[in-house]
C-alpha cells in the first residue's frame, strides 16, 4: 500500500460503518463534548469528503430547553471537538454552520481541508478532550492568576463570544438569581420528572448524569448548584463546604439565534478545554438562562446570555458515559 492510499485510508468510512483510525478518533473526540444533563443530542453522517453533524431533537429537554437553545449549545460544543480534532490530526477543517434552510436539524458541514500542521495550542486542546470534566465539587482558594482568566477571555472570543469575569458585586448579584432559579425549578412538577428521566440509574446507560457525577451536598447551601439528587433522596450524599466567593465567568454572544447557540457552544468547549490544559475546573450554573423573566436581569449592552460557569481548583471528578459510536454515527 502506497503512502497517499494509506494516509486516505485514515480518513475513510467502510459501507458497514467502520471508520478509519484518523476519522474514528475525531468523532470519538466529538462526542466527549458536554451537554445539558449529558443528554448528547447529536448525530453525524459520515461522507467521503468530511462529516455533516445534524442536531437530534428526541432528545430535547422539553421543560427546561423548550427553544432547544441548550441543544445547540450542547451540539456546537460536539463541534467544536470535532474541528479541533481534525486540525490536530493534520487536516483542515472547513466549516459551514446551518449550510441548508431547508433543513434545520443539519447545523454543520465540516469538509476535510488541505494537509496541515497543528500547532502547540491545538495539540494541547486535542489532548484536554478526554481529560475535560464537569465538576461538582468543591474547589479550592486559590486564586486564578488573571493571565490564566485572559486566556479563557481570549478563547471565547476566537469563536465570536465574549466572556466576561464577573467582579464581586455581579458574582452576588449572579448567585442570588441562581438561588430564585432554583427554587423556582424546585418547584416545577415538570422539571422534577424531567431530570428524574436523566438521573434514572440502569445498568449501563450510555447517558444521563450518573450518581458520581452530583457532587457532594453543599452542607452549608452558600453555592447554589443544580441539585441533580433532587428526586433521588434514597442514596446516600455526603455533605461538604463549598467555596463562599467562586469564580463566575458569564458566556454571551451578540444575538440569540439558533446560528449564535451553535457558536456559544463552540466558544463554551473552547474555554472549557482550555480551562482544562490549565488545571481549571467548571460548573454550569446555568439555571436562570432556563427561565425567560430571570434570564433578561443578566441580559445587557445589546448581548444574550448563554452560559454561567464557575470556574476554580478543584480535585479530579469522575467521568460520564457516553453513547457508543455506533448509536450516533452513520454512513453517507
Amino acid at each position: 500500500m502506497d503512502a497517499r492510499r494509506a494516509i486516505a485510508d485514515r480518513w475513510a468510512i467502510e459501507a458497514d460503518g467502520t471508520a478509519g483510525s484518523a476519522l474514528n478518533a475525531c468523532l470519538q473526540a466529538a462526542i466527549a463534548a458536554p451537554s445539558i444533563h449529558n443528554s448528547q443530542p447529536w448525530r453525524f453522517l459520515v461522507r467521503p469528503d468530511g462529516v455533516d453533524l445534524y442536531a437530534d431533537h428526541s432528545r430535547r429537554l422539553g421543560v427546561v430547553d423548550p427553544r432547544g437553545r441548550e441543544l445547540a449549545i450542547s451540539v456546537g460544543a460536539a463541534l467544536l471537538n470535532l474541528r479541533v480534532a481534525i486540525l490536530s490530526h493534520g487536516r483542515v477543517p472547513m466549516t459551514r454552520l446551518l449550510p441548508d434552510p431547508t433543513r434545520p436539524d443539519l447545523v454543520a458541514q465540516v469538509r476535510l481541508g488541505p494537509s496541515v500542521q497543528p500547532d502547540p495550542t491545538v495539540r494541547a486542546l486535542a489532548q484536554a478532550m478526554p481529560m475535560r470534566r464537569t465538576n461538582r465539587r468543591p474547589f479550592t482558594r486559590v486564586t486564578i492568576p488573571e493571565a490564566v482568566l485572559a486566556e479563557l477571555v481570549a478563547a471565547a472570543d476566537v469563536e465570536g463570544a465574549t466572556l466576561t469575569v464577573v467582579d464581586d458585586l455581579g458574582r452576588d448579584q449572579i448567585l442570588g438569581v441562581v438561588r430564585s432559579a432554583n427554587r423556582m425549578l424546585r418547584d416545577d412538577a415538570g422539571y422534577r420528572e424531567e431530570l428524574t428521566a436523566w438521573t434514572m440509574p440502569a445498568p449501563n446507560r450510555p447517558d444521563g448524569v450518573p450518581r458520581a457525577a452530583f457532587g457532594p451536598w453543599d452542607a452549608l447551601e452558600t453555592l447554589p448548584l443544580r441539585d441533580f439528587g433532587l428526586t433521588r433522596p434514597d442514596g446516600p450524599r455526603r455533605s461538604a463546604h463549598f467555596e463562599a466567593q467562586p469564580t463566575l465567568v458569564l458566556l454571551a454572544t451578540t444575538g440569540d439565534t439558533p446560528e449564535q447557540w451553535l457558536r456559544a457552544g463552540q466558544a463554551l468547549e473552547r474555554v472549557l478545554l482550555t480551562a482544562t490544559v490549565r488545571g481549571l475546573a467548571a460548573t454550569p450554573m446555568s439555571q436562570p438562562l432556563e427561565i425567560p423573566a430571570l434570564r433578561e436581569l443578566l441580559a445587557g449592552d445589546g448581548r444574550a446570555p448563554q452560559v454561567i460557569l464557575r470556574v476554580g481548583y478543584g480535585p479530579a471528578s469522575a467521568a460520564s458515559p457516553r453513547r457508543p459510536l455506533s448509536e450516533v454515527v452513520s454512513p453517507g
